[in-house]
C-alpha cells in the first residue's frame, strides 16, 4: 500500500463528513433512549439525552479519520493477517482512553443514577473509561470494519484502474505492431513491380516513384494516428492504384461507387490499401485477361459499410497472409465487437471483402459532393469527432489524426 499524502482540504473534508455521519445517529439514539425511560416512568428530559448522545458520537467522530488512515496505510491482507489483526485489537486499548478523555472533556459525565450531569473528577474519568467498555468496543469495531471496506474498495478502484491503463497500453502496442507490418508489406510489393519496369520503361518508373515517395509522405505526416477520415484514406488509394494501373496499364480497371456522406467518416489509417494490394496481387495480376477493382462505400443506420470486390482468374502466388489478417486483429483492437469483416470469393468470378464498423464523423462537417471534387479539395486535417462513443476508442488508446 502507498503512502497517503492528504493536503489540508482533504482532512477537512474528512473530519467533517465523520461528523455529520455520526452525529446524525444522535437524535434517532436519544429518542429511542428517551422512550425507553419514559415507559419506566423516569423524569429525564429528550434535550439532556441529545447532548449525552451528541457528545458520545462527536467523540467517536473525532476518533474515525485517524482510524481510517492507520487502516488505509496498514490494511490487514492475506500476508499480515495475524500481525495486523493483533494490531488493530491491542489499538482498542488507546482508542477507549481517547474516546474516556475526549468525552469528559466535552460534557460532564451523565449520572444514571440521578439521570443528571455529575462533576468532572478524576474518579468520574476513571468511571467513564471502564464503564462503558462494551459500548465502546462495538463503536470501535465497527469504525475498523468500515475504514477497511473503504480500503479495500479504493485500493480495487485502483487496480481497475492500472489494469485500464496496461490494457490500453498493450492494446497500443500492438496497435503499432499490426500498423508497422503493412509498411514493409506494401513496400516490398510495390519496389518488386517497381523493379520490373526499370528496364522496360524508365519514364514509368520514374513516375511509379515519385508517386511512391507521395505516399509515404503521407503516412509519416499522419504518425500514429489509428483514425484518419475516409476523405484521406481514399485520395491515399487514388494515389495507390495510380501507381498500379502504371505498372498493369489497360490490365486493371477501377470502379469507385462512393457515396458522399462518407468522406468525413473516420476510419483505420491504411485499413483499405491492404485489402486492395489483395485483390490485385491474389485476383488482377495472377490473370492474363484485363480485371477489375471495384470499391464501394456508404453509411447506413450511422454504421460505415466499405466493400471491395475484384475479378479473379488463374492460380495466384500464396501470400504471406498480413493483409486479412492484420485487418481482422486491428479491427478487434479498435473496435471489438462494433465492428465486422467478411471475405468471400463469389461464385468463382469475383472476391469480395466487406467492412462494417461505427460511422464516427467530424462535427459540423458535410460530406462533398462527389469523390472527384474530394481529390481536388486535397486532404483536410481530421479532428476526433466529439461522440461519446469515441470516448471509448480513446480509453482503449486509439489516436484520431490527420
Amino acid at each position: 500500500m502507498r503512502t497517503p499524502n492528504f493536503s489540508k482540504h482533504q482532512v477537512a473534508g474528512a473530519y467533517a463528513l465523520s461528523v455529520v455521519v455520526w452525529l446524525a445517529a444522535a437524535p434517532l439514539i436519544s429518542w429511542q433512549m428517551f422512550s425507553l425511560e419514559r415507559r419506566e416512568h423516569l423524569p429525564v428530559a429528550y434535550h439532556d439525552l441529545l447532548l449525552v448522545y451528541g457528545a458520545r458520537y462527536l467523540t467517536v467522530a473525532l476518533l474515525t479519520p485517524p482510524i481510517f488512515y492507520f487502516v488505509y496505510r496498514w490494511p490487514v491482507t492475506a500476508g499480515t493477517v495475524v500481525r495486523r489483526s493483533s494490531a488493530y485489537v491491542l489499538g482498542y486499548l488507546p482508542f477507549s482512553l481517547a474516546f474516556a478523555l475526549i468525552r469528559w472533556l466535552l460534557l460532564p459525565p451523565w449520572m444514571e443514577e440521578t439521570l443528571s450531569f455529575g462533576p468532572r473528577t478524576l474518579d468520574s474519568l476513571l468511571q467513564l473509561t471502564y464503564g462503558t467498555f462494551a459500548d465502546v468496543l462495538f463503536l470501535y469495531l465497527s469504525v475498523v470494519v468500515c475504514a477497511h471496506a473503504y480500503a479495500y474498495f479504493v485500493l480495487g478502484q485502483r487496480q481497475e484502474i492500472e489494469r485500464l491503463e496496461l490494457r490500453q497500453s498493450l492494446a497500443q502496442s500492438e496497435l503499432q505492431t499490426l500498423r508497422s507490418q503493412l509498411h514493409p508489406h506494401f513496400l516490398f510489393n510495390t519496389l518488386q513491380g517497381l523493379s520490373t519496369l526499370i528496364n522496360t520503361d524508365r519514364q514509368t518508373a520514374q513516375t511509379m516513384l515519385f508517386t511512391l515517395a507521395e505516399l509515404l509522405r503521407t503516412t509519416l505526416k499522419h504518425g500514429t494516428a489509428d483514425l484518419v477520415s475516409v476523405r484521406e484514406e481514399l485520395d491515399f488509394l487514388k494515389a495507390y492504384l495510380y501507381l498500379e494501373q502504371l505498372r498493369l496499364g489497360k490490365r486493371l480497371e477501377v470502379r469507385w461507387r462512393i457515396s458522399p456522406q462518407v468522406h468525413d467518416a473516420f476510419i483505420p489509417q491504411l485499413m483499405l490499401q491492404p485489402l486492395i494490394e489483395n485483390a490485385i496481387v491474389h485476383g488482377v495480376s495472377s490473370s492474363q485477361r484485363p480485371g477489375w477493382v471495384q470499391i464501394e462505400a456508404a453509411i447506413l443506420d450511422e454504421r460505415l459499410h466499405v466493400e471491395i470486390r475484384n475479378s479473379i482468374g488463374g492460380v495466384s502466388q500464396p501470400g504471406l497472409g498480413v493483409g486479412i489478417a492484420n485487418t481482422r486483429a486491428r479491427l478487434r483492437y479498435l473496435y471489438g465487437d462494433d465492428a465486422s469483416f467478411e471475405f468471400e470469393v463469389v461464385h468463382g468470378q469475383a472476391a469480395a471483402a466487406h467492412l462494417t464498423i461505427p460511422a464516427f464523423r467530424t462535427p459540423g462537417e458535410n460530406g462533398a459532393g462527389s469523390y472527384e471534387e474530394t481529390l481536388r479539395c486535397g486532404s483536410s486535417r481530421a479532428r476526433c469527432p466529439s461522440r461519446p462513443a469515441v470516448a471509448t476508442l480513446r480509453r482503449r488508446g486509439v489516436q484520431c489524426g490527420g
